[in-house]
This record gives C-alpha cells, structure tokens and sequence, in this order.
C-alpha cells in the first residue's frame, strides 16, 4: 500500500495494515551528521519528511528508521539490505548514496545500487533513489585544517564532471529499473548557477547546512504524495467502545 493511501487508513485500517514504516538507506547525510563531529536527527531530511506526512494526517504513526552510516558506500551496504532495511517491512526505502562512491569505481557504484533497488522491488517495497547534493567547487577558508586535502579532492571531483557522471548514470539506471528519482543533485545544480554551494554545505565538503535538508524532505514529500494534499479528517485516540 503507498503511503499516500495508507495515511487515509481509519481504526480498522490501522488495525489490519499497521503504521507507516519508510527506511532511509544511505551515507554520512542520511545519518544526520553536519559539521565537525555534530549529528543531528532533529534537523536531518528525514525527520522533516516525517513531519510533513504527519502534518497531512497524524493519526497514522510515521515511523522512520536511520540507516544511514557516515562514511560508508552503496557496495558495503548491500549485505546491510536484509537486516538493516527489509526487516522492518518497510512502506518506503529511501536510497541515498554516491558522496563515497565517487571516490571508488562508477560499475561497482551502479552494480551496488542495481542490488538494492531490486531487492526492494522483488519485495514490493515502493522505493525512491534520492541523489545526493553537490560536493564543494573550492577549498574555502573555513574548511577544517585536517580535511582540507580531502576539500581539494572533493572539488577537483566536482568541478571535472566527475560527480555528474556518477549521478546522472545512477539516475538513468533508476529510470529503466522503474524506480522514482528524487533528483534533488539537478536542484544543486541549478542554485549553483547563482549561488556559491559549497557554502551551503556546512563542513565545506560534503555535508549540506541544516536548512538544506529541507530542499530534500519537501522533494520528497512531493513524489510521495504527487499533488497537493488536503488536511485529513482524522478519528480521535479516545477510548472506543467495542463495536
């Protein structure tokens, strides 16, 4: 059942179909890290995006579990799918990684994501490939002294193409596995053009600034639901007489 559809559910239909459940699966962004050793669950695109569906109607829990791991890749989380993603018989994965891959080989990236987009639809799990926002075009001031090496990598790494290749090849192989793409990367893009990026991201590097991951919940939250929603009259959590 699609979310979309789900959070219409009435007592009974809570009662036969259970909560929403959505899976963020992906690197450092997804775990919720932003600066220096700072996590943050609160302000992280997911927890926003749960928000969001709430506001729609919040008689359905929304649960929405954290599978993001700062620093990992799509190729060593491919063994995490069964237990740290299919287990919690997800409603929604969300797929977020390629800010590691690119430092590895562009096949074994696309083969990693392959993997996990068809586990989830063997499943029958509605799954969205979310794309990563831009990395840094330059090694600013502020970076972090021990990681400004790692900057210059990471800007040569963007400003070469490189990273648009990674993505934008993803992006394809998500279309022709049928998976929906949240392509919040053309969105960086886009503000690239009239806005300095690698200021939005808060360690200089990878990490987007906390208002940020808004540009993702709500890129979200918009494929989920496809259209403008109404408020939803909901039942109340008052005690029921049986019936």
């Amino acid at each position: 059942m699609k979310i979309k559809e789900k959070i219409k559910l009435d007592y009974n239909g809570l009662i036969k179909y259970g909560p929403i459940n959505i899976v963020a699966f992906g690197d450092s962004v997804t775990h919720g890290a932003v600066a220096g050793s700072e996590i943050n669950y609160e302000t992280v695109y997911w927890n926003r995006l749960r928000k969001k569906i709430l506001e729609v109607s919040n008689y359905i829990p929304v649960n929405v579990i954290n599978a993001g791991i700062g620093g990992i890749t799509s190729w060593d989380s491919v063994e995490r799918m069964d237990s740290q993603v299919l287990s919690h018989n997800p409603d929604l994965v969300i797929v977020c990684f390629g800010l590691n891959d690119v430092n590895g080989e562009l096949d074994r990236y696309l083969s990693a994501l392959g993997i996990i987009f068809d586990k989830c639809i063997e499943r029958d799990v509605d799954v969205i490939f979310l794309t990563p926002n831009m990395l840094n075009t330059y090694v600013a001031d502020d970076t972090e002294e021990e990681y400004m090496d790692y900057a210059a990598k990471t800007a040569e790494v963007q400003n070469s193409g490189r990273m648009d290749r990674y993505i934008y090849s993803a992006v394809k192989l998500a279309q022709e596995k049928g998976v929906a793409v949240c392509d919040c990367y053309s969105k960086w893009k886009k503000l690239a053009e009239t806005e300095d990026v690698t200021m939005l991201l808060a360690n200089r590097i990878n990490h987007p600034i906390k208002e940020m991951h808004e540009l993702f919940a709500q890129l979200l939250f918009d494929i989920i639901f496809e259209e403008k929603t109404e408020n939803i009259e909901i039942e109340s959590t008052m005690f029921r007489e049986n019936r």
